[in-house]
């Protein structure tokens, strides 16, 4: 670090900083992480690093996690066969057990542990405590895979107002006690909805939304929720596209201020999102359009 920023450099980077932590100081920030974007170790220690330095600046993270991937690894060294149906994982009552102990054990408290290892203060829940995710099965098809019906946030107010970055596993329940299996992008814009986050970080392993899914230039910036309507008509917003930015609309509507979809593998996207004026990947919001990312 020595050897390519002097001290002054230095300085001038957190004097431009400035208007952004002002901007953000005591503001609600959902961060969405999961996927192929938790796989790499060493990013995993720089999103903690992202997320540890917005909480010291005072910033109100809230993480919410998912872990497919680890998931079915697990079910592989087990001996289960892992199956999918429209994208979704068939969870009959064996693998929701599996999910429930690698989403709220293994990965949330490694997670936990990360953030306290970089100096925030953290507490790892999953949306079976308090009652946060309430949820119905969602097809009978899929099995345990749940559609949320409500979320209680009282529990997530309670940690952000005693100083914790609450790290949220995303499993739900209902009133007969069943345990769900629940989408992360879902849940994270349920969480957010119900906090009037101001935004909610979606770390993914593309760079945003592109006109050509084959090119990464053709990434769009920023993207109105009457504007990804019409490109879903274009068939701009495809695939596993479609209930991504789905979710983004739902936050937005919800009471999130800004959604963005961004590539979890670029090293501290998320400082580059919150504490620049460039930002990262593709900004989802209401209204019209600006022409560059708000101070």
């Amino acid at each position: 670090m020595d050897k390519f920023f002097s001290n002054a450099e230095r300085a001038e980077v957190l004097v431009q900083a400035l208007p952004y932590i002002k901007r953000y100081n005591g503001k609600i920030v959902v961060v969405k992480y999961g996927g192929n974007a938790m796989i790499n170790e060493q990013l995993k220690h720089q999103v903690m690093e992202d997320i540890t330095l917005l909480w010291l600046i005072g910033v109100k993270v809230v993480l919410v996690h998912g872990g497919g991937p680890e998931i079915s690894e697990t079910m592989q060294r087990l001996g289960k066969k892992t199956e999918f149906v429209d994208g979704l994982r068939v969870t009959d009552r064996e693998t929701v057990d599996i999910v429930q102990m690698v989403l709220a054990g293994k990965i949330n408290k490694t997670l936990v542990n990360l953030l306290e290892m970089k100096g925030g203060r953290a507490m790892g829940i999953s949306g079976m405590d308090g009652r946060l995710i309430e949820a119905r099965m969602r097809d009978e098809r899929l099995g345990y895979v749940g559609e949320i019906t409500k979320v209680n946030i009282k529990p997530v107010t309670d940690l952000l107002e005693k100083g914790y970055i609450p790290v949220i596993s995303t499993l739900g329940c209902d009133a007969q006690g069943n345990t769900y299996n629940i989408n992360g992008d879902t849940a994270a814009a349920c969480v957010a909805g119900a906090l009037g986050a101001e935004r909610l970080i979606m770390l993914s392993d593309i760079p945003g939304l592109l006109r050509d899914k084959d090119d990464p230039a053709t990434l769009i910036p920023e993207l109105t929720i009457q504007e990804a309507a019409k490109l879903r008509n274009e068939g701009v917003i495809s695939g596993g596209m479609i209930p991504k930015v789905e979710c983004c609309v739902d936050a937005i509507r919800a009471g999130v201020h800004k959604v963005i979809i961004m590539d979890g593998r670029v090293p501290h996207s998320i400082l580059m999102e919150i504490l620049t004026d460039e930002g990262a990947g593709t900004m989802v919001m209401g209204g019209v359009r600006p022409e560059k990312h708000e101070i």
